[in-house]
């Protein structure tokens, strides 16, 4: 959940399921199938710095698209789980509610050839910043249809792909306005929110919640867990 970006527009249907590029850097090489998902309030577009660094290391990428506000998990859980079965093994990174999107989506579908999912501050826990916007009933309306997944999380867990997180550490955002949030967060999500035993990893970088998506640490993080599963953390090395 972002609370930097509520001037953005909703996806249009042109955002969903569109090639960013088929190449791999490196020709020759067979390119595996990402697919990047949004937070609210957002579009596709959002995700592209992270399309070019992941297709820079040479991986195919996908925009999903959908209407975080009017149309909710409701219509974009069907959307997604439509356009991963239409590919080979994919893989997904997602930002904030779309993780929860893509959770619920492999949740309600096991088959889904989904290998692995990195997670970009998804409060895997329900948002606090989110429940207590909806206690307002006017503001309660800028979560829309997508209001009760954020502030449940994610309440069923996918069977098979292994999922991993990385969460912000930098306080900047208007999210601290509408949750006392204890220890280290984003400025929307806090760490303890991004945290569950089911993940396979999870890793904290210096990065705020809508930061999570220009930042050279985190991409390099999201690299390391689509090739190995896991995170690079040089303070546990031997």
């Amino acid at each position: 959940m972002s609370m930097t970006a509520t001037s953005l527009p909703e996806s249009t249907a042109a955002d969903r399921g569109v090639p960013s590029s088929s190449r791999s850097a490196n020709p020759g090489v067979p390119t595996r199938r990402v697919v990047l998902l949004h937070g609210i309030w957002m579009v596709g577009a959002t995700m592209q710095w992270v399309g070019t660094r992941l297709r820079a290391a040479g991986f195919a990428t996908e925009t999903f698209g959908y209407h975080s506000i009017v149309g909710g998990p409701d219509e974009a859980v069907p959307q997604l789980a439509e356009q991963l079965r239409d590919g080979g093994e994919t893989d997904i990174v997602a930002h904030s509610l779309g993780g929860l999107v893509a959770l619920q989506a492999l949740a309600a579908e096991p088959g889904l050839p989904v290998r692995r999912v990195v997670c970009l501050g998804v409060p895997l826990c329900g948002s606090s910043a989110a429940s207590n916007l909806s206690r307002w009933p006017l503001a309660a309306l800028w979560l829309g249809r997508s209001a009760e997944l954020l502030q449940n999380g994610c309440v069923a867990w996918p069977r098979g792909p292994e999922v991993g997180m990385i969460a912000g550490s930098l306080p900047h955002g208007l999210g601290g306005l509408l949750a006392s949030f204890e220890g280290d967060n984003d400025g929307s999500v806090s760490v303890e929110e991004t945290r569950s035993p089911q993940l396979a990893d999870h890793v904290v970088v210096a990065a705020s919640h809508s930061g999570l998506l220009f930042s050279a640490e985190a991409i390099a993080q999201t690299l390391a867990f689509l090739h190995a599963g896991r995170f690079e953390h040089p303070d546990q090395a031997a």
